[in-house]
C-alpha cells in the first residue's frame, strides 16, 4: 500500500477511494477520524488520507483523480448581454440568462 494523498476531510477522502476503487484501483481511507487528536498533533499531520493498494499504479491513480476532481473550465459569451463568462458558471452574472 502507498499514500496517495491527504484531503480536507473525511468526506472527500472517501469520496476519492471510491472513485478510485470504482476505476479498478482499490484505496482505502487512512486516518479517518484523525481529527480527534488536533492539538496532541499539529493540524495537517491529522487529515484523513487516500491509499491505494498497489504503489506500481501510483501514476494512474493520481492522474485518474485529478481529472475527477478538475473543476470544468468554460469560456462562453452571454446572447443577451455579449457578457463574457468564464469557470464553471452556467448563467451570465451579468444578466442571468442561462448559458447557450
Amino acid at each position: 500500500m502507498q499514500r496517495l494523498r491527504s484531503a480536507p476531510n473525511l468526506l472527500l477522502a472517501t469520496l476519492w477511494a471510491d472513485w478510485l476503487s470504482q476505476g479498478g484501483l482499490p484505496a482505502s481511507v487512512q486516518r479517518g477520524h484523525g481529527c480527534g487528536i488536533v492539538g496532541e498533533i499539529p493540524p495537517d499531520q491529522a487529515l484523513p488520507e487516500v491509499w491505494i493498494e498497489d504503489a506500481s499504479r501510483r501514476s494512474e491513480a493520481e492522474a485518474l483523480l485529478d481529472a475527477l476532481t478538475a473543476s470544468p473550465s468554460r469560456h462562453w459569451h452571454c446572447r443577451d448581454c455579449g457578457e463574457s463568462v468564464e469557470g464553471p458558471f452556467e448563467s451570465c452574472w451579468n444578466c442571468g440568462a442561462p448559458m447557450p
